[in-house]
């Protein structure tokens, strides 16, 4: 049987959890940072630039003309204003940064996309998605497929927002990558705790928190993280003190309600383009700043916009 992309990220795990004792596995889902240089606009705005086109897409732009720049920077505009009503808002500028700070998964998602459009119709339905990954009904190598496959199908069927059973790229994308929607948040804490939860209370109690992050061995002297996880169990996880994590608490714990870079940058990006102080941005304004959005770094998001048919 060939193991595919979940299958095989559940074996590591397995692996993972009984090979590496000392080592702390993590749950917690962080928002990546949207640059790693410091945000300070007198100094200059390549943080701006980073996290407008994201890190990997802000390549040197030093070459090309400023006729150039605002010329890719429209296609951009372009791009980004979803209602095609001349304006972009401060929402479909946090929409766009984050989709550029989340390019690796989407090409991720490219990546495996050929192996489950088996009938190249665009889409992927839950069948075509079932017969690549699960083409053995019975391995015979201990792992409990079936099990595996319903919590797949559960998975599958909350990415499947109209319920038709068919993923398009952005269902199949919140299929693999559920911890970057808001809708999938529900699925990754459940899966989290049937994960942990060994005793199936439906509760995770310290002594499966602390067994889910380290793998004791009897010769081995237990790390220090592992007792400042104790603690963090007692004082910050169990908020209401009952001894144990719920949903909610566990939801909080690896989904943690964390500062909207995306958000503030966008925030930060409308007030200092928006001329007339009118909420939002017309074409116009953001290529007067085209400096702040891309200045002397490249306008491509993604190879697609190098090419000579988007420009």
């Amino acid at each position: 049987m060939e193991i595919r992309p979940l299958l095989m990220c559940f074996a590591l795990c397995v692996v993972y959890a009984t090979s590496k004792p000392t080592e702390k596995k993590e749950r917690v889902h962080h928002d990546a940072p949207l640059s790693s240089r410091e945000h300070d606009d007198a100094q200059g705005f390549d943080y701006d630039h980073d996290a407008f086109l994201g890190q990997k897409e802000a390549k040197s732009f030093d070459e090309l003309s400023p006729e150039e720049s605002k010329r890719r920077l429209g296609v951009i505009v372009e791009k980004i204003d979803g209602d095609s009503d001349g304006f972009v808002t401060e929402v479909e500028l946090k929409a766009w940064i984050k989709k550029a700070q989340k390019k690796y998964i989407y090409e991720n998602v490219d990546r495996q996309w050929k192996d489950f459009d088996v009938n190249n119709d665009g889409m992927i339905s839950w069948e075509e998605y079932r017969n690549v990954t699960y083409d053995d009904p019975e391995p015979d190598d201990g792992y409990n497929y079936q099990h595996m496959m319903a919590r797949d199908e559960r998975r599958f069927k909350m990415a499947d927002q109209n319920g038709d059973q068919i993923a398009n790229k952005e269902e199949f994308t919140a299929f693999l990558h559920p911890e970057e929607y808001d809708h999938m948040k529900d699925i990754v804490v459940l899966e989290t705790m049937e994960d942990i939860d060994k005793n199936g209370d439906g509760f995770i109690d310290l002594n499966e928190y602390i067994g889910d992050m380290y793998n004791h061995e009897d010769e081995m002297e237990e790390p220090d993280w592992v007792a400042t996880e104790r603690e963090q169990f007692s004082e910050f996880r169990d908020k209401n003190k009952d001894g144990k994590m719920d949903r909610e608490e566990t939801m909080d714990w690896i989904l943690p309600s964390d500062y909207d870079h995306a958000e503030a940058e966008a925030k930060h990006l409308v007030y200092e383009s928006d001329s007339n102080k009118d909420g939002k941005l017309s074409k116009e304004e953001i290529l007067n700043k085209y400096d702040l959005f891309v200045g002397s770094q490249a306008t491509d998001f993604g190879e697609a916009l190098v090419r000579h048919d988007e420009f």
